[in-house]
């Protein structure tokens, strides 16, 4: 028979679109069993980070995972509410939009208790406390017998200059509402906050606090006085002032370590080794900014707010502690720990 081929009669015949559906299924749920063992699968990296919680904090909460409060207790945990937070920053996803259109269109069957967008977000911030214990936790555990600690600010942009008068954001109340600043690494006018944190020398933060812009970085160091006691604290020039310095000897141990200006009279050289633990922070700085995104800012309240820049500094700490105790690679090597 002319133009007759063989496999013609074995294969049965089928409308292009069915079998272009057929195909489309069958290439997404392959492409899914793969991603389930890659550092990009949103389930694997959440039973990470959730065993992480329960060997830190599962004692402190009920065997149900959730704090005690009225009502029927809620079959999506708080402390899955917290390891889902912690998955999506340590995985770069900032947008909660994006993470539960992922989670309902591809991990559908992993999470069969997923509560809604709504729900998630009040209960995230209604746990800010206990997600701050949680990174307290786990930096005790990093930075125990730690002794040497550097301190820092950077400048967390809320909006444009030229918007600040629309700017809405954390105007609840006149001492969470943000302001102008001036960040004289970056020699430029911002409107927002500022972030001060103390950091170890392995790059662990150990203590972070959320101020106005306008604030000098001197006056933090009345926040660290009430949390660290003889040790070594090493900053830049913002933190240069003898009262200060004197007082935090004389009534906490604390020895403060500050560069030096150029019009000083006295001037001490720094040793290298304390340059280095300085630059350290910077360092810590940069991977919140680039990995995390610690710039972009999608909140409408300061509650908001605060709570997504704790999120991603616990993440940061998570993934810490993840490559010092489970991969047995370097502290500050995070962008990797998932693997």
């Amino acid at each position: 028979m002319a133009g007759f081929r063989p496999y013609q009669a074995i294969i049965p015949r089928f409308d292009s679109g069915v079998v272009h559906c057929f195909l489309t299924i069958k290439v997404r749920k392959f492409c899914h069993a793969l991603t389930r063992f890659s550092m990009h699968c949103i389930k694997t990296n959440f039973d990470k980070i959730l065993a992480i919680l329960k060997d830190v904090l599962g004692c402190e909460l009920p065997a149900c995972g959730s704090l005690r409060r009225p009502g029927p207790v809620p079959k999506f945990s708080d402390m899955e509410v917290v390891a889902l937070s912690l998955t999506a920053e340590c995985m770069g996803i900032d947008s909660e939009s994006y993470l539960f259109s992922k989670i309902e269109t591809t991990y559908q069957d992993d999470f069969p208790n997923m509560i809604s967008r709504r729900q998630f977000n009040d209960r995230r911030k209604s746990l800010f406390h206990w997600q701050e214990k949680i990174r307290k936790c786990l930096s005790s555990i990093l930075n125990a017998a730690t002794e040497v600690f550097a301190i820092d600010s950077m400048p967390v942009e809320i909006c444009k200059m030229s918007r600040k008068d629309r700017n809405k954001m954390g105007k609840e109340h006149e001492y969470t509402s943000p302001d102008k600043g001036y960040c004289a690494s970056q020699n430029k006018w911002f409107y927002g906050y500022k972030l001060h944190c103390t950091c170890s020398p392995n790059g662990v933060i150990e203590t972070l606090d959320i101020g106005k812009a306008s604030v000098h970085d001197i006056h933090y160091l009345k926040d660290v006085r009430n949390h660290f006691k003889n040790c070594l604290i090493i900053g830049d020039k913002g933190y240069l002032n003898k009262t200060v310095k004197g007082q935090l000897f004389v009534e906490k141990g604390i020895c403060l370590e500050t560069a030096n200006r150029n019009n000083q009279v006295e001037k001490k050289p720094m040793l290298y080794v304390l340059k280095k633990i300085r630059k350290r922070i910077e360092t810590v700085f940069s991977q919140l900014c680039d990995q995390f995104m610690i710039q972009r800012n999608y909140a409408k309240s300061f509650s908001g707010f605060r709570t997504r820049v704790l999120s991603k500094v616990s993440a940061m700490t998570c993934l810490q502690y993840l490559n010092k105790f489970i991969k047995n690679q370097p502290v500050g090597r995070i962008k990797y720990a998932l693997k």
